[in-house]
C-alpha cells in the first residue's frame, strides 16, 4: 500500500479524514492502471463494507472496524473516513500485510493469478520445486529493479537448505529461520559469509484453548505458564537468539516492550524452582497430581522450529507432573485446526506484521478475533485496547499498553515464551538487501543487485 501512494498530508485534527493521494503512473502487472478504485475496492472488502462479498475469513478484518466510508474524489485520491480517532490506521496501512487487490480481476482468479503492481512478475511456479519471478519493465521506479529475476528453490528439510546456501546454490538464505547456531557453522565453514541479526517480529507462544477443559480453570492456565523458565527457553532452543518478551515486540527492537522490572514479575521470568513449585500447587488445587496426572497433547506445525519448541514445553511440563505427547500437524491444515478450536496446548509462532499495538492487541487477543485461536475474551480489556487505539499522546498511550501486556500474560490469554531473532545470511555478492525488524516488509528486492 505505502510504496504505491505518492504521500499522506498531515491531518488538521484527529477527527479529520485520512487523504491518500496515489502515485501516478502505476500500472497492474497485466498493463490496466493502478487507481483509487482498487484501494477503495480493497479495503471495502477487507472491512466487510455493506455490499460487497467480503472474505470468508479475514484475520484483519478488525484492524479497519473504525473505517466509516472511503471516498474516492478522483483517480489519484483516497479518503478514509473514520468513526473515531485511531493514530495507526496509516501505520496498518503501510504493512506488508495490507496488499491492495485489482479491482478488475474476481477473487476467485487471485487463487490461481498473481497481478500485483511490484518490481517483479511471476513467471513461473512449480509446487514443491521453485517459484520464479521475472523483472517488471513497466515498474512505476524507473531503473527499478536491477536483477533480471529471482528464482525461489523450495527445500523443504532445513539442513538441507542450509547446505544449500553453504555450496553456492542458493544466494541467500530464507528468512524467518536462521539461528545463532546455524549462522556461527556457516561463518566457520565460509568466512566471507554476511550474516545479519535482526529481528523478525514474530513470537514463540503457547496457545491454551479457553473453550476446553482444564484450561477453563485459570489455575491451570497460571500453572502452565509458570512451569515454563523464559530465560532457559531463549538459551536452550535459540541458542540465546532471542528475547524474553510479553505481547509486544521487547526493546531494543520494538518500542512498545516491558520494561526489564516487569518482565521479571511475570509468569515463567522468576525463579524456575520456585515458580514450578506453585504451579504443582495449583495443579494440586485444580484436582491434578502424581495419582492423577493431567495429560496432555501438545499440537504444532511439522516444521523444525516449531517441533524444537515444542519438545522443550513438554520437557518443561513434565517437570510438575504434566505428561504431555507430541502432536505434528501438517502445514496445510494447522490453521484451519487452530481456528476451528480442534487442538488443547497449542506451540505456536505468531507473526506481527509492524510494531503497534493496533496491529497486535486487536488481530490476536480481542474477543471474537478470527486469528483470536486461544479464544480468550476478557471485555475489561478490549475497553483497554479501544481506549489506548485512541490516544494521541504516546506517554500514557504507553503506560497504558504496559497494563495491557501484564494482564494479557496473567491470564494466560497466549503466553510468550520470547521472541526470536534472525541471523540472515547472505553471500557477499548480494548487495543492499538489507533486513530490518518487520519481515513482512523488506523483501521486495527492487533495490538489490548483484556484484559478480
Amino acid at each position: 500500500m505505502p510504496s504505491a501512494a505518492r504521500r499522506v498530508p498531515p491531518r488538521s485534527s484527529a477527527n479529520s479524514p485520512s487523504h491518500g493521494p496515489v502515485r501516478p503512473g502505476v500500472r497492474w502487472h497485466d498493463g490496466r492502471p493502478f487507481s483509487s478504485k482498487d484501494v477503495k475496492y480493497t479495503f471495502d472488502l477487507v472491512r466487510g463494507a455493506p455490499g460487497t462479498s467480503g472474505l470468508r475469513i479475514n484475520p484483519r478484518k478488525i484492524w479497519y472496524s473504525q473505517i466509516q466510508a472511503i471516498d474516492t474524489p478522483d483517480p489519484s485520491t483516497v479518503i478514509f473516513r473514520l468513526k473515531r480517532p485511531q493514530p495507526s490506521l496509516l501505520m496498518l496501512l503501510a504493512s506488508g500485510y495490507s496488499p491492495v487487490y485489482p479491482a478488475h480481476v474476481p477473487l476467485a482468479e487471485l487463487r490461481t493469478r498473481c497481478v500485483g503492481t511490484g518490481p517483479f512478475k511471476l513467471k513461473e511456479y512449480r509446487p514443491g520445486e521453485l517459484i520464479e519471478m521475472a523483472r517488471n519493465p513497466d515498474y512505476f521506479i524507473k531503473g527499478r529493479p536491477y536483477l533480471d529475476g529471482i528464482r525461489f528453490i523450495i527445500i523443504k528439510e532445513r539442513g538441507t537448505r542450509i547446505a544449500a546456501l553453504q555450496a553456492g546454490r542458493l544466494d541467500v538464505t530464507m528468512p524467518q529461520e536462521g539461528t545463532r547456531l546455524a549462522a556461527e557453522q556457516l561463518k566457520k565453514a565460509v568466512p566471507g559469509m554476511v550474516v545479519f541479526e535482526v529481528s523478525q517480529s514474530i513470537n514463540d507462544n503457547l496457545l491454551m484453548n479457553f473453550k476446553r477443559p482444564p484450561f477453563t480453570d485459570p489455575r491451570v492456565r497460571r500453572a502452565l505458564s509458570l512451569a515454563i523458565d523464559r530465560r532457559a527457553y531463549v538459551q536452550a532452543v535459540r541458542q540465546g537468539g532471542a528475547a524474553v518478551g510479553a505481547s509486544m515486540l521487547p526493546r531494543p527492537w520494538g518500542v512498545w516492550g516491558l520494561a526489564p522490572d516487569d518482565l521479571a514479575a511475570l509468569p515463567g521470568s522468576g525463579d524456575p524452582a520456585k515458580q514450578k513449585a506453585e504451579a504443582r500447587q495449583l495443579l494440586a488445587e485444580a484436582g491434578f497430581g502424581s495419582g492423577h496426572p493431567l495429560r496432555l497433547v501438545v499440537s504444532t506445525r511439522a516444521i523444525a522450529q516449531y517441533i524444537d519448541m515444542a519438545t522443550f514445553v513438554i520437557d518443561q511440563l513434565k517437570q510438575i507432573g504434566v505428561e504431555a505427547t507430541l502432536e505434528p500437524v501438517e502445514s496445510a491444515v494447522w490453521f484451519a485446526k487452530l481456528t476451528r478450536g480442534e487442538y488443547e496446548l497449542g506451540a505456536n509462532l505468531t507473526g506481527v506484521s509492524v510494531d503497534d499495538p493496533d496491529s497486535n492487541f486487536y488481530e490476536n487477543y480481542v474477543c471474537g478475533s478470527p486469528r483470536n485461536y486461544s479464544q480468550y475474551c476478557n471485555p475489561d480489556v478490549d475497553r483497554m485496547i479501544d481506549e489506548q487505539s485512541q490516544m494521541l499522546d504516546q506517554v500514557p498511550r504507553r503506560r497504558l499498553v504496559a497494563e495491557i501486556q501484564k494482564r494479557l500474560e496473567l491470564d494466560g490469554a497466549r503466553p510468550i515464551l520470547g521472541w526470536s531473532n534472525d541471523y540472515y545470511a547472505m553471500w557477499p555478492s548480494v548487495k543492499n538487501l538489507i533486513p530490518h525488524q518487520s519481515v513482512y516488509n523488506y523483501a521486495r528486492f527492487q533495490e538489490v543487485w548483484l556484484d559478480r
